[in-house]
């Protein structure tokens, strides 16, 4: 995906994870493809911020104290805020993944996941159908 990439163009790619290296280590491979992100340690943090409002995609760990990813997907949802979902796990159940996938979420990778294959779910998620 490059800076050229109109999927791409003013795309704020909202990472949260309570993990401090998978989000930096996450913001800079965006970085480098020409996207726009930013990274929040929790569910709470992200919707508290400013930049809330201007996600287009959002990255979205499913184990996390308090709220966790598939609550915060649920509370998006509910709030009538859609937003492609790709979820990013280490620990989930295959039940967490169905939970996530029927609520909408856009695409369900397991850590650990490759450059490639990361930058190929947001752009699918950033070019699917709109929600």
């Amino acid at each position: 995906m490059s800076a050229e990439d109109p999927a791409s163009e003013a795309a704020i790619i909202s990472i949260v994870d309570d993990d401090a290296s998978v989000r930096r280590s996450t913001v800079r491979l965006l970085g480098s493809s020409g996207l726009s992100a930013e990274a929040f340690a929790s569910a709470g943090e992200f919707l508290q911020s400013s930049r809330a409002a201007g996600t287009r995609c959002l990255l979205l760990d499913v184990s996390m104290p308090g709220m966790d990813g598939l609550e915060l997907q649920r509370h998006l949802v509910e709030s009538g805020r859609r937003l492609p979902i790709v979820f990013i796990s280490a620990q989930a159940s295959e039940r967490e993944e169905r939970v996530a996938l029927a609520a909408g979420a856009a695409g369900f990778l397991r850590k650990p996941v490759s450059k490639e294959a990361l930058l190929n779910a947001i752009r699918m998620a950033l070019e699917g159908p709109a929600l």
